[in-house]
């Protein structure tokens, strides 16, 4: 019989009040692990226990700080193979996609390790004579932190590191689909020398869990990643709560890669596919709007189709698979929804976009490639969050920039050209909070910012130094030396 893996609250492992089922995508009749699941009460003494732990913890040394978070990065990189494995078997990434996800983990902790070091004030002259001015920055207290299935270890990385780096407490939701990695971190944590309560894991639904979190006048933070919808609902209610929560939002994306004339097609391709493709689509990233002027169109579309005949879809665990599988039927379902709205609103299918069948029974689909679309489809303007692109023709660059910047989303763009004019010109003038030039929209660095713009974001930034914006809160203290 599988052991349930408990929660974790107040220093200790703990039963919960109902079982999470966690499913191999790649192969359906394979579970990966039960877990218990929190409810109200709990995430209740969950919160109270980072409450009773954020003074001592608060005012801990940096030495201290940069012990707990490098102790957690060794081990994290010591056993990148492992946690890779479990994180593909877990959410359908490829085996090196799922090991360089854990690796990308351990360098965050690192970085925030030093951090910890790194952290100082300010002293200055004030306008009025004999007084010293001091700018310090102090942790906000209690953080709740939502993440989602796509990036089950990276994203509660760049979250629990910075967030301990600075002193605060974290209560801590994986997402319910896939809590096998935040479980593996949440050990690895616990082993660091972090004093009990410091750290917590609350694994459950957000109706229950997440709410409780918002809700609670405990929890002075949240930080969120996952769907607009949710997000929106999240920051009204902390802007509701009494008193008001601090939260940060990382949303959707429909991210557009412009493909000029002058392009080198190869990397165009290569560029397009990994952006697109890789990682099943599932990241908030992903380059799903292909635009593309009319002097490569026909050729890049033709280049796009061949090289996506060539992308091998299997079991996530096996070698030499391109892209795993979707990560459950819900999200498979609503892959398969786009691609008929997307036939039914005049786009054509030019590649895939079929179910596959494999060895062992999963959510296996073909990527899919629309060509003929407009800006003004659905396919176009929703985010879909699958292996399903659209190429939308342009008559010239300047088109092309606009058609980019026509959307509610402003998280990643990127163009294909060889022009320092044109590459120099789109960095400064889209719309986005990250741009790569001949680079996959998805794809970034773990020490300088990660957020977007409009429908994308809210908030401070994430990763780099630029995190200390969200998890400190700076005071500004006057002296008469007397």
């Amino acid at each position: 019989m599988t052991a349930i893996l408990k929660n974790f609250i107040g220093g200790e492992w703990v039963d919960g009040s109902g079982i999470t089922k966690n499913i191999n995508p790649s192969n359906t009749n394979d579970l990966v692990g039960e877990y218990a699941k929190a409810d109200k009460a709990q995430t209740e003494k969950a919160i109270a226990a980072a409450k009773a732990a954020f003074p001592a913890w608060s005012r801990s040394t940096p030495q201290e700080r940069y012990d707990a978070l490098n102790k957690i990065s060794a081990e994290i990189l010591a056993r990148k193979e492992e946690l890779g494995r479990l994180l593909a078997r877990e959410e359908g990434k490829t085996l090196p996609e799922g090991i360089g996800e854990v690796a990308r983990a351990g360098q965050i902790f690192a970085f925030f390790a030093g951090e910890a070091l790194r952290l100082i004030g300010e002293k200055g002259a004030s306008v009025r004579p004999g007084l010293d001015v001091e700018l310090t920055r102090e942790p906000v207290g209690v953080v709740g932190m939502i993440t989602p299935w796509n990036f089950p270890i990276a994203i509660p990385a760049w979250k629990i590191a910075p967030a301990l780096c600075y002193g605060n407490t974290v209560v801590f939701k994986p997402a319910e689909l896939v809590p096998g990695s935040g479980h593996a971190l949440a050990e690895i944590i616990t082993r660091s020398g972090v004093p009990a309560g410091v750290f917590n894991l609350v694994v459950g639904s957000g109706s229950v869990v997440g709410q409780t979190l918002l809700e609670h006048p405990d929890v002075a933070a949240i930080s969120f990643t996952g769907s607009v919808q949710t997000g929106r609902k999240i920051a009204q209610a902390c802007v509701l709560s009494n008193p008001m929560k601090k939260f940060q939002l990382e949303m959707g994306g429909k991210n557009p890669l412009v493909v000029l004339d002058d392009a080198d097609l190869k990397t165009a391709v290569e560029v397009a596919v990994n952006g697109a493709y890789f990682s099943t689509g599932q990241r908030c990233t992903a380059s799903s709007r292909l635009i593309v002027t009319e002097g490569i169109h026909d050729r890049f579309v033709a280049a796009m189709a061949e090289r996506l005949k060539g992308l091998s879809v299997d079991d996530a665990l096996k070698t030499g698979v391109h892209i795993g599988p979707v990560v459950d039927q819900s999200q498979l379902d609503q892959d398969l929804r786009y691609i008929k709205i997307g036939q039914d609103e005049g786009a054509k299918l030019a590649f895939g976009g079929e179910l596959l069948k494999r060895e062992n029974p999963g959510h296996y689909l073909q990527p899919a490639l629309f060509t003929e679309a407009n800006n003004n489809m659905r396919i176009a303007r929703e985010e879909i969050f699958g292996p399903v692109a659209a190429v939308i023709r342009a008559k010239n660059y300047e088109e092309a920039l606009a058609i980019s910047n026509d959307t509610e989303f402003g998280l990643a763009s990127g163009i294909c050209t060889t022009s320092l004019k044109y590459a120099s010109h789109y960095k400064r003038n889209s719309e986005s909070g990250m741009v790569m030039v001949n680079l996959p929209t998805a794809g970034v660095d773990y020490h300088v910012p990660f957020g977007g713009r409009k429908g994308s974001s809210y908030g401070a930034r994430e990763q780099g130094s630029y995190a200390r914006e969200f998890y400190t809160t700076v005071k500004t203290a006057y002296t008469n030396p007397g």
